[in-house]
């Protein structure tokens, strides 16, 4: 299923809050539960981020097809990959 714009949207909201936390991920994962989620550390990521919020990477994932990739439109996503950034010290 793909992500709706109105899904984007709260997810962006959700990730953009000053209290967003580690707990951002499991929370999304349960709102939106027909997206699939994947979390990680950003490093592990070398595409730019369809948008960055505090400690997250933002990453669209298509997986319509028969592999996986990372997309940077809206309309293919079905899914996200929320990659963790270290805290700036």
């Amino acid at each position: 299923m793909a992500l709706a714009a109105t899904e984007l949207s709260e997810i962006e909201q959700a990730l953009a809050s000053s209290d967003a936390a580690p707990q951002a991920y499991i929370e999304l994962r349960q709102k939106f539960p027909h997206l699939t989620w994947v979390r990680c550390d950003a490093s592990d990521v070398t595409e730019t981020p369809y948008r960055s919020f505090g400690l997250f990477d933002l990453h669209l994932l298509d997986s319509a097809d028969h592999c996986a990739a990372i997309t940077d439109d809206p309309a293919r996503a079905t899914g996200i990959v929320l990659a963790k950034r270290a805290a700036a010290s």
